[in-house]
């Protein structure tokens, strides 16, 4: 499951970018995603259980990170454009 999110961030960050736009994104989701990377590499912490896993953790928590980044990012543009508009 860890690699198959592992693979999925990447190509959301890049339609993201492609698009950029938060369409179709969920904030809520992203954060509940992000708080359970947290806690799950926080767990290995405490328990002492650094292994391979744990890198898997820390760089999928880095890519949605960096996919909430970009969802602030765009949206504060987007709200701007819809600003500028009306």
């Amino acid at each position: 499951m860890l690699v198959a999110f592992g693979l999925a961030w990447p190509v959301n960050i890049l339609k993201t970018l492609r698009n950029r736009s938060t369409f179709g994104q969920s904030l809520a989701f992203l954060l509940i995603v992000l708080a359970g990377y947290v806690f799950g590499l926080f767990a290995k912490l405490i328990r002492g259980n650094l292994n391979y896993v744990a890198v898997f953790y820390a760089v999928n928590l880095l890519m949605v990170l960096a996919c909430v980044l970009l969802y602030f990012h765009y949206r504060r543009l987007e709200r701007r454009e819809a600003g500028s508009a009306s």
